[in-house]
């Protein structure tokens, strides 16, 4: 086994050490930074279902603001957004290459997305429901967490996993920014020193690991969807 990956990716096998720290590099840059996403998307995309007119929390003019720059930070290229947030990085992390450097960057860059998928997923609770809930007389704080997050998990579920497919992609686009991972293994070995099979077996992993947060989330969106 060890003869046939050696003959197929050789530059990987001389290298194996490099590469597995990539592998953990990138599995914690999207554990941590897709954890501190949930959180605080969770709270925007609660914000903005509940903040518009005639909303649990009416807020409007909150709700407007709230939208405005989640579009305007969604519409910035991901690479562009993190060159621009390098001051600020280095500010709050005290670097801004590495994997300390990675992780502001990638919460900033995919929080603005979650929090609308929290939003689409938030928006298919049917309206009676929450009309039930506040005759009932339920608290605003206990109709979101009893009726929104309760009933939405399903579909907070399929745009979690989304969510962190995408993350797993911007992840390899900082890492070819210098802040380490799967992306900056391929570029570095790939691309600046030309060994495909670098470049192959990075994406390999990336691929073995959008398979698994695939599976792990199919398994969760069955096994809470009422039948």
């Amino acid at each position: 086994m060890f003869d046939i990956v050696a003959r197929w990716f050789p530059h990987v096998v001389e290298y194996r050490g490099e590469f597995i720290s990539s592998i953990w590099e990138t599995a914690v840059m999207v554990g941590v930074s897709g954890a501190i996403s949930l959180v605080s998307s969770l709270i925007l995309g609660v914000l903005l279902v509940t903040t518009p007119k005639g909303g649990l929390l009416a807020a409007p003019l909150c709700n407007r603001v709230l939208s405005y720059a989640i579009n305007v930070l969604r519409s910035v290229p991901f690479i562009i957004l993190a060159a621009a947030l390098v001051p600020l990085t280095r500010a709050l992390t005290g670097a801004a290459l590495g994997l300390r450097g990675a992780i502001f960057p990638l919460v900033v860059g995919i929080t603005p997305f979650f929090a609308r998928q929290v939003e689409a997923a938030l928006m298919t609770i049917p309206s009676n429901l929450i009309e039930t809930a506040y005759s009932m007389g339920f608290t605003p704080w206990k109709i979101i967490r009893r009726v929104y997050l309760r009933e939405g998990i399903p579909a907070l579920a399929k745009g979690t996993t989304i969510t962190m497919v995408s993350l797993i992609g911007l992840s390899a686009i900082s890492g070819s920014l210098g802040s380490g991972g799967l992306g900056d293994f391929a570029i570095r070995y790939g691309y600046q020193r030309f060994m495909f099979d670098a470049t192959l077996a990075s994406v390999i992993v990336l691929l073995c690991m959008v398979g698994f947060v695939e599976f792990v989330g199919k398994i969760v969106v069955d096994a809470t969807t009422r039948q």
